[in-house]
């Protein structure tokens, strides 16, 4: 469900967020990450991320993504509530791959979106 309070960005918007310096966050599950996510994202799954927000830049723009944007925009607002500029990748990584963006693995090939 979209929170009205976390801005909802196009996976070509998001992409141009991460180009400009904006921090790039995967929510989902490792397996999910394994399979396939952008280059430039960091991991934290959402189950991890109270423990773990102190890895989240608190400076500059921070764009959540997960496999189609529910587990994120969740992200986007408990990082909002904690002060962070973050916004929602509307369809998460299904729109990410769909528009033509990078999905590797670990290992730099390619990946894919489960």
């Amino acid at each position: 469900m979209v929170s009205p309070e976390v801005p909802q960005v196009s996976a070509d918007d998001g992409a141009k967020l991460v180009e400009g310096g904006a921090f790039l966050l995967d929510v989902r599950e490792p397996n999910e990450w394994v399979a396939g996510h952008a280059a430039a994202a960091a991991h934290i799954p959402l189950g991890q991320l109270p423990a773990r927000a102190g890895e989240v830049p608190a400076d500059g723009t921070v764009v959540v993504i997960c496999r189609v944007g529910g587990r994120s925009n969740q992200a986007a607002v408990y990082l909002r509530r904690q002060g962070v500029d973050a916004v929602n990748l509307a369809g998460g990584m299904q729109a990410w791959a769909a528009s033509g963006l990078d999905v590797i693995t670990d290992d730099g090939d390619p990946g894919h979106v489960i």
